[in-house]
């Protein structure tokens, strides 16, 4: 009995591979002559491995709890899905098709070779790694908009206008942190903290690469290696007292950044701070520790930011809550703005999303800036669109807030 509970409950959840008609007009009388209403096919992907849930019969295999490596993928689509049912297109008709990157029968180099992609007129995937290059390929095969809605890479992806990459970049976050520090701490001490690491190498060469393109650096960045102990000691050295001076961390490691973190706070009463992290920093708990960092800030960049006061949150939050009895979180909301704000964009400017991608008609939460990159100047192509609007976000006292 508690299985088929859970296999209706798992039912309600996620529809695979199937398509559903949203937003048909009703039926006119039958003298009346109905204009051709184009339809538009909307595809949306997502690790759901529902294979791995279910057994062969249908059974699920997990009983107790949703199992956490499928709740991404899972709240990405529940969030598409609330878009899909809330959006008002009267004069449109539009067909989503939801696929699971993880299965084991229907895989995407599988619904390619079958043709079962063709027709679709754009692409919005939360997916990664190998799921990520071979839609990114065939979107491009098809000139196909695909959306790159949560993964903050481009993949070695290159020469490819169909692709638009939301989750900004590495280096894009870079690129804010630099702009920022020319406009407000160009006369100040700037130290780039790091340990050893690829990650880390990546983000100094960030750093050295955009404060050379003129070939000679513009600001004064020095770089401060720390092995497994980052000291106060070896900060306090570098510190002036009567100088403000900005620190970068520069790693995404938690324990790295927990530590820098720490010795910033143990200075910052003597030696004025600004301690400036990764984008990823948002979610180390202990940065959030109200009572070990108190009225101490730590910044970072983030392409996301939604207080969640809006109405259109509000709408997401109580429909949310009232279809699986939980709060909604960052990926559900992803879900639900991408699949909104792109569906809306083709259904305005069919055959053209990519140039309207800036299109400020259907903004809901969250503000976006798509610009063309070009990884080498000469390139005669455009590599891929990416989002460069940036939110500086300030975790203190255990509350996350907009800086600026």
């Amino acid at each position: 009995m508690k299985e088929e509970k859970v296999k209706k409950t798992w039912t309600t959840l996620v529809v695979l591979s199937v398509a559903f008609s949203c937003f048909i007009l009703p039926a006119t009388a039958q003298n009346t002559v109905q204009p051709i209403t184009r339809i538009y096919r909307v595809g949306i992907f997502a690790p759901l491995y529902l294979d791995t849930i279910f057994t062969n019969t249908g059974t699920i295999r997990f009983t107790d709890a949703i199992p956490k490596f499928i709740t991404p993928g899972l709240e990405f689509v529940h969030g598409a899905q609330i878009a899909l049912d809330s959006m008002k297109l009267p004069n449109e008709n539009v067909e989503a098709f939801i696929y699971d990157t993880k299965s084991y029968t229907k895989t995407i180099p599988r619904l390619i070779s079958d043709k079962k992609l063709d027709t679709l007129d754009i692409i919005i995937g939360s997916v990664k790694d190998v799921d990520f290059r071979q839609l990114a390929d065939f979107a491009l095969s098809k000139n196909i908009p695909f959306i790159s809605a949560t993964y903050p890479n481009d993949g070695g992806v290159t020469a490819n206008p169909s692709l638009v990459i939301v989750n900004s970049t590495l280096k894009a976050h870079c690129e804010a942190i630099f702009s920022y520090l020319v406009q407000s701490h160009g006369t100040d001490r700037i130290f780039l903290c790091r340990q050893k690491g690829p990650q880390e190498d990546k983000v100094a060469a960030y750093f050295k690469m955009i404060n050379a393109q003129d070939g000679k650096p513009l600001l004064d960045i020095q770089t401060l290696n720390f092995d497994s102990i980052v000291s106060p000691g070896l900060l306090k050295n570098r510190l002036d007292s009567n100088r403000q001076t900005v620190i970068i961390g520069g790693s995404l490691d938690e324990t790295f950044a927990t530590k820098l973190t720490m010795a910033c706070y143990e200075l910052h009463e003597s030696y004025p701070i600004t301690l400036l992290g990764m984008p990823n920093w948002d979610s180390f708990k202990a940065l959030m520790n109200k009572d070990a960092l108190v009225d101490f800030p730590v910044f970072f960049t983030s392409p996301y930011f939604n207080t969640k006061w809006d109405d259109y949150s509000k709408m997401v939050n109580n429909v949310y809550a009232k279809k699986y009895k939980a709060r909604a979180t960052d990926m559900v909301f992803k879900g639900f703005e991408c699949t909104w704000l792109f569906t809306k964009l083709l259904t305005k400017f069919p055959g053209n999303v990519i140039n309207h991608l800036n299109d400020k008609s259907f903004k809901l939460i969250t503000d976006y800036n798509f610009r063309p990159v070009m990884l080498k100047k000469d390139s005669p192509v455009t590599d891929y669109y990416e989002n460069k609007h940036l939110y500086f976000v300030r975790i203190m006292n255990g509350t996350i807030s907009k800086a600026w």
